[in-house]
This record gives structure tokens, C-alpha cells and sequence, in this order.
């Protein structure tokens, strides 16, 4: 193009989630592991010491989580993946708390109501499939067998 090389990637950004180079569909979390992150660290660092641990866990449920799970209900995601994700969640916790048992950060997440991400993960995808569902558009009227189906087996 123009005489410039075209730069390889790994991954391209589409509708805010990162698409991975593979041979089957796939994504890659780094860059939203990257930006929960971040974003926690600079809450953390304005509020962390002086806001109590129920403000700091709630900034987190409210303003980190939807960074990190944005656009993922409507993704496949591999056990691997998940277990990414609940290690990004308990590595805060563990930072909220201080603390290195990795019990002691279970405890403090369901004291928190912090579910598990799996869990998180099917509340949002089941949303997102009945708003789907009830959409009259063309694109949705055609697929909504498939939404249907995925909506019945989460329902299981």
C-alpha cells in the first residue's frame, strides 16, 4: 500500500473485542486484562487506603468489571480463559485485603457478592440473548433459533 509494509498482528480489534489469529474463533483477553487493570490500579491508588473495603469492592464491581467483561457474553470462552479472568478478580481481592490465602480471597468475594466469573458470564450472556431474542430485525429474526437454543441450555 503505498510503498508501506502493512504491520503483522496477533489480534484486531472489533467492536471492542480483541479477535485472535487462530485456526478456530477466537479472542484474545490481554488487552481487556490490561485496561481492568489499569483502571483498577487508578482507583486503587486514589481510594484504596482511605475508603473503606466496601467502597473499594464496589468501585470495583461498578466501574473494573464491565471493562473486563465488555462484549464476552457474546464470545466463546475456554475453561482457560475463565480461570484468567477469576485470577484477575482474586488478585485484586487479594490486593483490596492484603492477603495471600487463596481461601481467604474466596471468602472475601462471596462476603462481596463477587461471583464467580463463570457465573457472571452466563447472568450476561442470558440478558443478552432474550434482549436479542425480542429484537425484530432482519439479522435477528434469522438467527434467533440458534439464540434460542443457547438461551434454552443456559436455562438447564
Amino acid at each position: 500500500m503505498d510503498g508501506h509494509e502493512i504491520p503483522w498482528s496477533n489480534a484486531i480489534r472489533y467492536l471492542g473485542v480483541y479477535l485472535a489469529s487462530s485456526k478456530n474463533f477466537s479472542i484474545s483477553l490481554d488487552y481487556a486484562k490490561k485496561s481492568f487493570y489499569r483502571t483498577f490500579n487508578g482507583v486503587f491508588g486514589k481510594v484504596g487506603r482511605v475508603a473503606s473495603e466496601n467502597v473499594v469492592v464496589e468501585l470495583l464491581k461498578t466501574k473494573c468489571l464491565p471493562i473486563l467483561l465488555y462484549g464476552l457474553e457474546a464470545c466463546p470462552l475456554t475453561k482457560t480463559q475463565l480461570n484468567s479472568l477469576n485470577y484477575v478478580i482474586s488478585s485484586s481481592f487479594s490486593k483490596i485485603f492484603n492477603v495471600r490465602s487463596n481461601e481467604i480471597v474466596d471468602f472475601c468475594r462471596y462476603m462481596f457478592n463477587c461471583s464467580n466469573i463463570e457465573d457472571i458470564l452466563s447472568m450476561r450472556k442470558k440478558n443478552f440473548l432474550q434482549k436479542y431474542c425480542s429484537l425484530e430485525n432482519i439479522v435477528c429474526v434469522l438467527c434467533r433459533n440458534q439464540a434460542d437454543v443457547q438461551l434454552a441450555s443456559l436455562d438447564t
